[in-house]
């Protein structure tokens, strides 16, 4: 089972789970990202190239779901404007064993920071805005799974 969503609307963490809990599986792993409000941000906006950031979620769930053997992959982004404590992404896992269920999540959450082609906005309150650049340790992050599948 897949399901991949890029959306402006909130979701429901638990009721994401209890999709994949309805499989049987012997592990659920799963992750939910929020806005931080680290150095007094109070929202951030999230863009995307329309098409090209669906091919690139649902490519990045059918690596996970190719690598490991999992039962289901719940994947939702969500783009638009946020405040600080709103949710952003959602990845649950779906697998008869913890190993493959907590690998998979990690791996599409290191790959969601470098593969998605997403752009976000930090604001401030005081009307002050600046866009987020790409990080090292995300990059490294994202690379040990490439070294992980030689």
């Amino acid at each position: 089972m897949k399901y991949v969503s890029l959306q402006q609307a909130d979701f429901d963490p638990g009721a994401e789970q209890a999709k994949l809990e309805a499989l049987s599986p012997g592990a659920v792993s799963s992750f939910t990202g929020l806005v931080r409000g680290d150095d007094g941000i109070s929202a951030m906006t999230l863009e995307h190239y329309p098409g090209m950031t669906e091919a690139a979620l649902n490519a990045l769930a059918d690596e996970a779901l190719s690598r490991w053997p999992l039962k289901g992959v719940v994947l939702i982004h969500r783009i638009g404007r946020m405040t600080v404590g709103e949710r952003i992404v959602q990845v649950t896992i779906a697998s008869d064993h913890r190993a493959a269920a907590l690998e998979a999540c990690a791996f599409l959450i290191d790959r969601l920071k470098t593969n998605a082609p997403f752009w976000k906005q930090e604001e401030w309150s005081d009307g002050k805005c600046r866009w987020v650049e790409a990080k090292c340790s995300d990059d490294a992050a994202a690379e040990r799974w490439d070294q992980a599948a030689k």
